[in-house]
């Protein structure tokens, strides 16, 4: 563990699925003698992808830390999936990092989720720089997929080293600004001159990329002297380099193969990322709201921590990833954990305190231990029982809370159910448990359809969080069709009489109801009017036939699903002196209601939901016309930004339960939506069959 805050860096590599992260912290784990040989994802030995649902897929699903220490400073390295699915380790990673390097294949380019992320990065200022990956890959064009990247990441962003290639195999780099060739063709980095042959390339690209620092550069005079014809000192423009990075101004381009490229990335991390006393703090406020200003990353301050990831094992418990803001966190100390805003998730707001177990530098699945963890650094925390993601630690003397990230709202509904009662019996505890690691998971249990429905990012993570109820908590469950809740309502008008007369003996039962039931407009709710005259029905027993309508109504008339918006008008009725109560009231008026069914149609009424689809100019005709399919009304487009379209309509929600994964195979990964329930209005006759079928 570091000592000091300026010895750490936080690195967040993002990118999309296959573009070679994992590779690449396995040759950056090498090249500082971390590890000694590097691991295979295929062969299911990379440190990163550790989980058994990431060997057998073959592909990141978890955010994992990987600490290395090049030239003294520490840096973690933090690997995120790439895949949309995953988005909640992504923004776990983001929160955690002071500094994030996108990569890029260079046999594959930039899929649209990546420019969004380099626009949100903007957005917030984090320093970035661009690693081109698989430059010894058959298919590999370092100069094409470097335009893609000035072309989608738009101005700053400039290569600092060009690779060479001999024969279709990387030997080696060439440094712009130095003007040397890093020669990796024997196994080990050797400095020579670059060859005749790379000299018109190189100063092409020596030029573009000396403009843009200068153009970055603090010293406004450096661009009258380069201008004049004076040739710049190279320390002068690596200074200027590495505070344009360091501020978010700049971001260089660098190219990572076989071997190839890790020390570059390594010198640039440590040399032109900020530490964590650079990077600005997240918001922080008491436990009831009051913004808290001052605090800032100081081993000597309070204590201000975040868990940015939780996993629970059954063996091991649960641990808490943590980064530390502010102070300095030791074992078997007690501090206080609050977490608020997420219960609509799942997550219900607490505030308790807990006792430090034992921490740990985690590589992979590997914990090792540590005696402490200073502000800036990130640290494994043991058996913090009640610490989900998302979660503050800090002192218990004086509790903080720090502002929770952005997290996308889960779409995906999936119903599932127990295998067998051992399940069920189970399940409860191994749902509680993935809750507190995911943030992005919302559970539902539905009290109109009885079912209970996970609602996920997509299909992907549904698969992994049942094949962790599977494999981690022993829990097997199976998915089963959804249920929309639909309602009931009148289509007309009618009169009816609720009889409830019985004879048993003893006191029997006696109440008659005459009942007129009419529909109202769509959200009209329930009205029950009272027209008795004379005491035909007295007054004790007129609540009771309003609470056997409304209790019959909970049930419906048809279909099992409530009724809404009806009128029901007490008109008259007769009582007996000593066989009428409360009960036999009731049941006449839940009587009166099906009679009603019998002699009105009755009709299904759908949920309907607005809907907000925002999404690239390219994809709107698609979105447009696929919403139209699916029984929607568009209201219309508003532009959001530059090249992105808000596309407002309504759309039942029968057909919009998968709509998460149609939409993001449709905008190629880049649309997101959001929805509201707006109201119900009548099913469609020709789907009433399908739907209570």
């Amino acid at each position: 563990m570091a000592d000091r805050p300026d010895m750490v860096r936080n690195v967040v590599l993002v990118g999309h699925s296959g573009a070679g992260k994992t590779t690449l912290v396995e040759s950056l784990l090498a090249a500082t003698k971390t590890i000694q040989r590097t691991g295979r994802i295929e062969d299911g030995t990379t440190v990163s992808d550790f989980d058994e649902v990431e060997m057998r897929q073959q592909r990141s699903v978890n955010l994992t830390v990987a600490p290395v220490v090049h030239n003294d400073i520490k840096i973690n390295f933090l690997d995120t999936p790439g895949y949309a699915d995953f988005v909640g380790d992504l923004r776990a990673g983001l929160r955690a990092a002071d500094a994030a390097l996108f990569v890029v294949s260079a046999a594959e380019g930039i899929d649209g989720l990546t420019r969004m992320l380099w626009e949100e990065c903007a957005a917030v200022g984090m320093p970035r720089a661009v690693v081109i990956t698989k430059i010894d890959h058959q298919r590999a064009d370092f100069e094409e997929v470097l335009t893609v990247c000035q072309d989608a990441f738009g101005d700053g962003v400039a290569p600092l080293y060009l690779p060479v290639v001999t024969n279709g195999k990387v030997n080696g780099l060439i440094g712009l600004l130095s003007q040397k060739f890093y020669n990796y063709a024997t196994g080990t980095r050797t400095e020579n001159a670059p060859g005749p042959d790379y000299q018109s390339q190189i100063e092409e690209h020596r030029d573009a990329l000396i403009e843009g620092i200068i153009q970055e550069s603090e010293d406004e005079s450096l661009m009258d002297r380069y201008l004049a014809g004076e040739q710049i000192d190279t320390k002068v423009l690596i200074d200027d380099l590495e505070k344009a990075v360091a501020r978010g101004g700049f971001y260089p381009v660098l190219a990572a193969g076989t071997g190839v490229g890790a020390t570059e990335i390594l010198e640039l991390v440590t040399q032109g990322f900020p530490s964590p006393m650079e990077h600005p703090m997240p918001e922080i406020t008491t436990i009831d709201g009051k913004p808290v200003s001052g605090i800032a990353c100081d081993p000597e301050g309070p204590l201000v921590a975040e868990v940015v990831k939780t996993t629970s094992d059954p063996y091991v418990g649960r641990i808490s990833l943590v980064r530390v803001f502010s102070g300095t966190l030791r074992p078997d100390m007690t501090v206080h954990v609050s977490g608020h805003g997420l219960a609509d998730r799942g997550h219900e707001d607490h505030d308790v305190d807990e006792r430090i177990g034992a921490l740990s530098s985690p590589l992979g699945k590997v914990q090792r231990a540590a005696a402490k963890c200073v502000a800036g650094d990130i640290v494994a925390v043991a058996k913090l029982s009640r610490a989900e993601t998302g979660d503050t630690l800090s002192d218990k003397e004086n509790p903080l809370l720090m502002t929770a990230w952005t997290m996308p709202e889960p779409l995906l509904p999936v119903a599932i159910q127990a295998r067998s009662k051992a399940d069920d019996d189970k399940l409860g505890q191994a749902l509680n448990r993935l809750t507190a690691e995911d943030p992005t998971l919302r559970l539902e249990n539905n009290a109109e359809t009885k079912q209970l429905v996970l609602w996920c990012m997509g299909e992907a993570h549904a698969d992994v969080l049942l094949d962790r109820l599977s494999k981690r908590h022993g829990v097997e469950v199976e998915k089963i069709d959804l249920r929309v809740p639909l309602r009931e309502t009148f289509g007309g008008k009618c009169q009816v009489m609720g009889r409830n007369v019985k004879q048993t003996g003893g006191h029997g039962q006696y109440a008659i109801c005459h009942l007129e039931v009419e529909p109202l407009p769509s959200g009209g709710g329930f009205e029950f009017v009272d027209k008795i005259v004379g005491g035909v029905v007295p007054r004790q027993f007129i609540p009771s036939v309003e609470k056997g309508v409304r209790t019959q109504m909970t049930r419906g008339v048809v279909a099992g699903y409530p009724m809404v918006d009806i009128r029901v008008t007490l008109y008259d009725g007769k009582a007996h002196s000593v066989d009428s109560s409360d009960m036999a009231f009731q049941i006449a008026g839940a009587l009166a209601l099906k009679e009603a069914a019998a002699k009105v149609s009755t009709l299904l009424l759908e949920p309907v939901d607005e809907v907000a689809v925002l999404v690239a100019d390219d994809y709107v005709g698609s979105v447009m016309s696929d919403l139209s399919s699916r029984r929607g009304r568009v209201l219309g487009t508003e532009p959001v930004g530059v090249g992105r379209t808000l596309v407002r309509a309504e759309v039942p929600e029968l057909e919009i339960t998968r709509y998460a994964i149609d939409l993001r195979s449709m905008s190629h990964g880049t649309g997101t939506f959001q929805r509201t329930f707006l109201r119900y209005e009548p099913l469609p006759s020709h789907l009433v069959d399908k739907v209570t079928g």
